[in-house]
């Protein structure tokens, strides 16, 4: 007889048997006994889940049910406004960050003195401590987007952002600059920036090419425009109240940060913050090594940093570059309009053409752009007339949009979705080392020879190197992808048995115990 039989009624017209009271209190705690049990694992580690882990990530699943699939994106309606906040922060940070060149020239002039044979390289260091802390502080941020989520990890980074641009506005010297704009700043934006690109796949799949797309061409929109508005500003108002008139950008960009509602649930919520208990997981949980294990993804994790020691150079040396070959008079903001409008067009075309090219084989996209992007840095010191360098920038520009906009899917192709996001944030991480030591090498050797010509050749060497190293990547994939895909089916194997003896033997154990302290 089961525990249903025993506490249903014998009949309607029957007289209760007050022997049977202690069986059917017996059969009844049994039963709730049983239950919690069963659903124990369900709510705590997701046990009885089909899918583990990846069956927490449901948005809107019923506390304590078992979801059966997984939730479908919206594909639009409110993810329409957060692509648009996404696009804000996207063009507010980097239109900020490959505008800096005009903040170079204006620096090198508010700060600059006659007798310091070491200016370019100290006011370089201003503008690479900048673009390579929002890098650096990508997996870090990735840890704190898992654990608070989207919305308040891009809040708090604009706030600061806001605080670092607004003091560096105070300074008298270069150096605090390291801290307010390099440090402070820099590292508001990497807070403000990474959520922008999580936040896009809660509310989009299918068309998460075309919305990643827009919102990386924001940067480029900001690129084209800023430059001309900055020169303006610091023709008419100076450096000082230039950089007040940039913190403008960083409190829209805090109140876009609102719009950031999230669909999926963070480990917070996890581990027991809906309770109102902060409870950070263990360092296991939110720190995936294990990606390095994937050799292609090594090779890749290194060949790109090894090929952007000369990458942002142009950004912060071709200003200066021009007005000492070329004059005051030429328009050098002319160069940054090239490069903002062809990255723009490049990635747009090239994320469009990535959806064509299969698995790993995108890898391609990048060798290629590389050995164009060293190819085109080592032809500027070669460019006597202005006309010259708007054809190198203009290719330039084309293929750096190649490289940033398929980032995502070849990582997604070597490591799977479920590793995605910790391994970009690595990435962007080792990513900070060569882009913070460039420009400042590039302003020692100008220092030193009293001119760019020697910086611009070999900021061209490191982009066909690592272009070369990542030419190995399609084919070091394809061996290791037949034990991959044998080593996840007898994980996923081992998985599926542990959490069907637990949803099996766990209800069993519990009631064999239970008669001896009722009795």
């Amino acid at each position: 007889m089961t525990l249903n039989e025993e506490s249903e009624p014998q009949g309607a017209g029957d007289a209760p048997d007050p022997s049977a009271a202690p069986l059917l209190c017996l059969g009844l705690r049994e039963q709730q006994d049983a239950q919690a049990v069963a659903e124990e694992p369900r709510q705590d580690n997701g046990a009885c889940c089909p899918g583990g882990q990846s069956a927490q990530l449901l948005a809107g699943s019923p506390e304590g049910q078992q979801p059966q699939q997984e939730a479908e994106p919206p594909e639009g309606g409110w993810g329409w406004v957060v692509m648009l906040a996404a696009m804000w922060c996207n063009g507010a940070v980097f239109g900020i960050q490959n505008s800096c060149g005009v903040l170079f020239v204006s620096m090198l002039s508010e700060f600059g003195s006659q007798d310091d044979k070491q200016l370019v390289f100290k006011t370089a260091w201003v503008s690479s401590l900048s673009m390579g802390m929002i890098f650096f502080c990508s997996p870090i941020v990735s840890v704190f987007t898992d654990i608070f989520g989207c919305r308040i990890v891009a809040i708090v980074g604009a706030a600061v952002g806001f605080v670092g641009l607004l003091l560096s506005s105070f300074v008298s010297s270069i150096e605090p600059l390291y801290f307010t704009y390099g440090v402070l700043f820099a590292c508001g934006c990497s807070f403000a920036y990474q959520p922008s690109l999580v936040i896009l796949g809660h509310y989009f799949k299918k068309r998460l090419g075309l919305v990643n797309g827009i919102v990386t061409a924001g940067s480029s929109l900001f690129t084209v425009s800023l430059p001309f508005l900055l020169r303006v500003l610091i023709d008419s108002v100076g450096l000082y109240n230039t950089l007040r008139v940039l913190c403008i950008l960083m409190f829209v960009l805090f109140l876009a940060g609102f719009t950031y509602k999230p669909l999926i649930s963070t480990i917070r919520d996890k581990e027991g913050g809906k309770k109102g208990i902060l409870r950070f997981p263990p360092a296991k949980k939110i720190f995936s090594f294990s990606i390095f294990k994937v050799k292609s993804y090594r090779i890749w994790a290194f060949g790109i940093p090894a090929a952007l020691f000369g990458y942002f150079v142009p950004y912060v040396h071709l200003m200066q570059h021009v007005k000492e070959r070329l004059g005051e008079d030429v328009q050098e903001e002319v160069l940054l309009l090239c490069l903002g409008i062809t990255s723009g067009i490049g990635r747009l075309i090239f994320g469009r053409a990535a959806d064509y090219i299969p698995g790993a084989k995108k890898v391609y996209l990048q060798v290629v752009s590389f050995f164009l992007i060293g190819l085109m840095s080592m032809m500027i010191p070669l460019c006597h007339v202005f006309g010259g360098l708007v054809a190198v920038c203009l290719f330039m520009g084309l293929f750096d949009g190649c490289f940033i906009c398929i980032m995502a899917p070849i990582a997604f192709e070597l490591v799977g979705a479920q590793e995605v996001s910790q391994a970009i944030g690595f990435l962007l991480g080792l990513m900070s080392v060569p882009m913070i030591v460039g420009p400042p090498i590039a302003g020692i050797l100008r220092d030193y020879l009293g001119t760019y010509d020697v910086a611009f050749y070999l900021a061209g060497v490191p982009p066909i190197i690592g272009g070369i190293i990542l030419c190995f990547i399609p084919w070091v994939h394809e061996q290791q992808q037949p034990k991959e895909k044998a080593k996840a089916v007898k994980e996923t194997t081992k998985k599926m048995l542990e959490n069907e003896s637990t949803s099996i033997s766990g209800p069993a154990e519990k009631p064999s115990k239970e008669p001896e302290s009722v009795v």
